[in-house]
């Protein structure tokens, strides 16, 4: 796997993956950045909702789950000082479907949790990652 950042101007950067696709990074005002961008490190907050959620979503649907929508809300905190490294991350999962049952919503986060992401695996080595989800039936 590989990606590539390449500075705009000011404190802009634009994230180029291995798989062609784009993204663009800015920072704060305050640190002479725009604001025109995702801060870096809410990148790595978006990723790992994105793996977590692909596995949840996969693990539902092979489980032959009705799944009609997957969101996660992600809250961190991060260290007071340099480097600001994520201490603790929450992952609320929000799964909608049709007669979902709910041990099987809880045992795709488990799994994605404990075994299939790796953003997840790797962020918990410095981090309290935890999980929980709720089931709502979808009109």
């Amino acid at each position: 796997m590989k990606a590539r950042v390449k500075w705009l101007d000011n404190m802009s950067f634009v994230g180029e993956s291995g798989s062609g696709h784009s993204v663009v990074m800015d920072g704060p005002p305050e640190l002479g950045g725009r604001n025109l961008g995702v801060r870096p490190m809410e990148m790595l907050l978006l990723g790992l909702g994105g793996c977590s959620s692909f596995d949840v979503v996969l693990i539902l649907q092979k489980s032959r789950q009705h799944i009609v929508d997957c969101e996660v809300e992600i809250e961190a905190e991060r260290a007071d000082k340099e480097p600001k490294v994520f201490t603790r991350i929450h992952l609320h999962f929000i799964v909608s479907g049709r007669n979902l049952a709910a041990d099987k919503v809880e045992r795709a986060v488990k799994l994605s949790a404990e075994k299939y992401c790796s953003a997840s695996i790797m962020l918990a080595k410095t981090a309290e990652v935890t999980h929980d989800f709720e089931v709502r039936e979808a009109d």
